[in-house]
């Protein structure tokens, strides 16, 4: 048997994806045998003594684990994620996640484009699988793979902020594509993206129409129109989320306005969230404005592992 990082080999990760129609791309085994790597310390520098390499990695870091210490030739171009990251994402092997500035652990998601803190790390569910039974392996493998309702929500969920970031200016579309990729997966498990307000043409598109169909709601001209709305099934739990760079916070009238949504369609208001790109967007919007409504959170993407409650006596 092969060498093996957190009790798999390299023969058992073919195997597995082999299952799934991957195992014969050489790239994509190798990217997953380097994201098992726990032998290896974390190749960010100041996590380098509590964290290892399985724990998180960059592009530019898998690549030169593939090329250098499995393959003793160059590393891989980074270019090429798109050919071996991009697919295990797709199959939901592979998770994003972010170091952010001065942070002492890896949050959900890719908070900022292009940001050299940006890294991947297998999903539980597919090391979970890795390590399983060999008598069973390939009848669970197919049933991962056939978990495709939360894969497809996954999707649909990325699709959505990738139209949001075209549709808005760059600030307003990452920082929208923030609080869907790490905002709710951090603090709203079990609730999935069902609208994002493009605010360009068609208030809903048609395929948004059918999501949010689906959830028992029918939206109107004159109702509300969050920024993002989030939903969780069995509950029937409505959250809705305003992403903030310039105006327009969750304040009582549109605390109001979600209030009254929620009860035509027969669903629970959850939570409201004013989100900013950064604590000082807040600070400096609130010492002017003090609008936010009570009772509902404030979230900065730049510092994403906390969102506030805000409280208080009642305003006059």
């Amino acid at each position: 048997m092969g060498a093996a990082h957190s009790g798999v080999t390299k023969e058992r990760v073919q195997r597995v994806l082999g299952i799934v129609g991957r195992g014969e791309n050489a790239d994509i085994v190798d990217a997953v045998f380097a994201l098992l790597d726990d032998t290896l310390p974390s190749q960010f520098a100041r996590l380098a003594k509590t964290h290892r390499f399985c724990d998180g990695a960059t592009t530019a870091q898998v690549g030169c684990h593939v090329g250098i210490l499995q393959r003793g030739s160059g590393k891989l171009d980074r270019e090429g994620r798109d050919y071996w990251i991009k697919p295990l994402r797709d199959l939901g092997a592979v998770e994003p996640i972010t170091l952010p500035r001065d942070g002492v652990d890896f949050v959900a998601g890719h908070i900022q484009a292009k940001s050299p803190n940006s890294a991947y790390r297998l999903s539980k569910e597919f090391v979970k699988l890795l390590r399983g039974n060999e008598e069973t392996l390939a009848a669970r493998v197919r049933g991962w793979a056939a978990e495709d309702a939360a894969r497809a929500r996954l999707e649909l969920q990325k699709r959505m902020a990738d139209a949001a970031r075209e549709q808005f200016t760059n600030e307003h579309g990452a920082l929208i594509d923030a609080v869907v990729e790490t905002y709710a997966p951090q603090f709203l498990p079990g609730f999935e993206c069902i609208y994002v307000d493009s605010d360009d043409g068609d208030r809903v598109t048609a395929s948004e129409r059918a999501v949010l169909r689906v959830a028992g709601i029918e939206l109107e001209l004159s109702d509300p129109y969050p920024d993002v709305m989030l939903f969780e099934r069995k509950g029937r739990r409505l959250w809705c989320v305003e992403a903030v760079t310039s105006d327009g916070e969750v304040d009582e009238h549109k605390a109001s306005g979600v209030k009254q949504l929620c009860a035509r369609f027969q669903c629970e208001l959850a939570g409201l969230t004013t989100a900013y790109s950064t604590r000082k967007d807040w600070l400096r919007r609130q010492s002017q404005h003090q609008n936010i409504a009570l009772g509902t959170f404030v979230w900065a993407a730049d510092d994403p592992g906390v969102h506030y409650l805000m409280q208080g006596p009642p305003r006059k």
